[in-house]
């Protein structure tokens, strides 16, 4: 745990993550999307310059200096992109990249990737089944060019993060997008839970005890050689820790995922990961939305400042909200656990629900044994 508490004290001072939706122009129409994605971009983006002195502000962390990913939208739809990312490793900042599957990333775009420099780039896969992803993606056709897209990239060297969000008719497919995933060759999995804000519905979303069969599930899938991540999960750790310690897990679903996955895979080929990243929403983690507008993450429509008018660095640093995220002033359950160093809930979840960013987690049925 020392390099957890190494990681907390740095996270007061930078984020690990720094998150720039650098558009809302999307060619996708996708049912959960955060942006809200349009087909054009919105007025006030950042200019090229402006975006530049972003980048300015991201290096002014210093080091080692925080990783710059652009998002969207669909960052491709910037006919920049490529002098911002030569920017960003001019100044040392490293920069990946989480584009659209589109008919912008096609094989010769994503060899201009490879030779940009860009870490790595994330594509969403969100169900095993073509009829599964494409639902959620509104576009027909979008699973076959995703599989395609992640076999290219990962052929060309690129290294590729795929994320999923666990949504209603995804959850039972997990075991078969962990297959899927393995025999593409992806090493790291950055599984999404769903957060009713943008075009996401309350509809689409699962329920408590499904989230915990998930994470739970997803302790066992880093049993299999996969970096897993979570975003809007950080019990996932908790859990993580909890089977660490010995302690065991059962529920029907997680059962019937956890066989699913042993009758794909075989048996596991490692323990379970020992790694803790305690990043959560405002934590180790800050997002610029297109106007330049700071907020805790994405997920987390609560703004904190302008970086056309503030500098990050201090609106990172100094925000009322952000010092009390940082030191767990949070309500309910989420305020007395044990876990909350390393977890502390979503932050977002608990805005969606509650309008209180510092509220519980309402998708957690841990029970701390603190009393409240």
């Amino acid at each position: 745990m020392r390099n957890v508490q190494e990681l907390i004290r740095r996270f007061h001072e930078a984020p690990l993550l720094v998150f720039w939706e650098s558009t809302k122009a999307c060619p996708l129409a996708c049912k959960h999307c955060r942006a809200d994605a349009i087909l054009k971009p919105l007025p006030g983006e950042l200019t090229t310059q402006e975006g530049k002195r972003l980048i300015e502000q991201v290096a002014e962390f210093g080091d080692p200096k925080p990783l710059l990913i652009i998002t969207g939208g669909d960052p491709l739809m910037r006919s920049d992109l490529f002098e911002l990312i030569d920017y960003a490793n001019s100044l040392s900042v490293p920069v990946s990249l989480a584009p659209a599957v589109s008919p912008n990333l096609n094989t010769e775009t994503l060899k201009l990737i490879k030779e940009s420099g860009v870490k790595s780039i994330s594509i969403s896969l969100d169900g095993a089944r073509p009829e599964t992803h494409d639902e959620i993606r509104g576009v027909p056709g979008s699973y076959k060019e995703t599989v395609n897209a992640i076999k290219t990239a990962v052929e060309l060297g690129v290294s590729v993060q795929v994320n999923t969000v666990v949504w209603r008719k995804s959850l039972a497919e997990l075991p078969e997008v962990a297959y899927l995933l393995k025999n593409l060759g992806v090493k790291v999995w950055e599984v999404f839970f769903l957060i009713v804000t943008g075009r996401a519905k309350e509809e689409l979303d699962i329920t408590p005890e499904e989230y915990e069969a998930a994470v739970q599930f997803l302790v066992d899938v880093s049993t299999y050689g996969f970096q897993v991540r979570t975003v809007e999960a950080p019990f996932y750790r908790r859990a993580k820790l909890e089977r660490l310690k010995g302690r065991e897990f059962g529920h029907p679903l997680y059962n019937q995922l956890v066989e699913r996955l042993r009758n794909l895979m075989g048996p596991p080929v490692r323990a379970v990961d020992p790694t803790i990243v305690p990043t959560r929403d405002g934590f180790g983690i800050i997002f610029i939305a297109y106007d330049g507008t700071v907020h805790p993450s994405g997920f987390l429509p609560y703004p904190l400042g302008n970086v056309r008018k503030q500098s990050l660095v201090k609106i990172y640093r100094e925000h009322p909200l952000l010092l009390k995220m940082r030191r767990g002033e949070f309500g309910g359950r989420c305020g007395v656990c044990e876990y909350k160093d390393i977890c502390g809930g979503s932050r977002a979840r608990a805005f969606a629900y509650f309008k209180d960013p510092l509220a519980e987690d309402p998708a957690c049925v841990y029970k701390p044994h603190r009393n409240l």
